[in-house]
């Protein structure tokens, strides 16, 4: 579902993660298969703020989704940064039809549409921002 644009930028931040591990900005979490990587998640600090983190990427192979996988990263990375002291994740996502699924997710997780910024990624491709208090 990613555009081969999105693909590069969530390839530079494994790189980046790779190169300067948690000074990136950057942490991850994967989940495994058999020793494949079956899905894994990218998150990070939102810089300037006290507790606030971002979700930048959660991504489940096809043949793994709807099988709980990007569920149990979802709560692997919210436990861990309540753990730390974080009280709110902030999710970006797209409005497109593609994603309603996704949308469906992140509610089912208990994650509140915060905002919609109108044509953001493209003319007709809304931007929808949801919140979780941890």
């Amino acid at each position: 579902m990613f555009s081969p644009a999105e693909i590069q930028i969530a390839a530079e931040l494994v790189s980046e993660f790779l190169k300067e591990g948690a000074n990136s900005g950057y942490l991850f979490t994967v989940a495994e298969s058999e020793g494949d990587v079956i899905g894994y998640a990218c998150f990070g600090p939102i810089p300037c703020t006290v507790s606030s983190y971002d979700l930048y990427w959660i991504a489940v192979h096809p043949s793994w989704q709807h099988s709980g996988i990007g569920g149990r990263l979802l709560d692997d990375i919210e436990r861990w940064i309540a753990d730390k002291g974080g009280t709110r994740m902030y999710v970006d996502t797209s409005g497109r039809d593609a994603y309603v699924s996704t949308r469906a997710f992140y509610e089912r997780m208990g994650y509140t549409r915060a905002a919609v910024l109108p044509d953001f990624y493209s003319p007709g491709d809304d931007k929808v921002i949801y919140v979780k208090s941890l």
